[in-house]
């Protein structure tokens, strides 16, 4: 078996079960669902969808950059919605944080999420 690494960044927010917000093996992280919560407070951040998924972005970015990597080297991402009328607003923000050759991205709407909230973003990176 590869060897397993659990990233952990600094000032992240907790997780709320028992996982590893990355995990890196064979050359890639695994970053698990990130919510919109501010390392700082460790509350929601406060605004709609686009802020939402924007400090999304900003939690999987910190677990990259933990591991040496940034968002320039994601390969795949997983976007969980409650509500798929919530979807332009999530790409408008999403659009801020990438550029072509785009990743690899699926958009699902659950039934739930976590803590109550209305996204979650999981990503897997390449690393260097």
């Amino acid at each position: 078996m590869a060897q397993r690494t659990a990233i952990i960044p600094a000032g992240a927010p907790a997780p709320v079960a028992p996982y590893s917000p990355g995990l890196a093996c064979g050359g890639l992280l695994f970053v698990s669902g990130q919510l919109p919560v501010d390392p700082a407070t460790g509350a929601f951040v406060e605004g709609d969808m686009g802020a939402r998924a924007r400090q999304c972005l900003r939690n999987v970015q910190a677990v990259a950059q933990a591991a040496g990597a940034d968002l320039d080297r994601v390969v795949k991402v997983t976007v969980f919605l409650t509500d798929l009328a919530d979807f332009a607003a999530m790409n408008a923000a999403y659009g801020e944080f990438f550029t072509a050759p785009f990743p690899a991205r699926s958009t699902i709407q659950v039934a739930g999420l976590p803590l109550g909230s209305n996204i979650e973003i999981e990503a897997i990176i390449d690393l260097p």
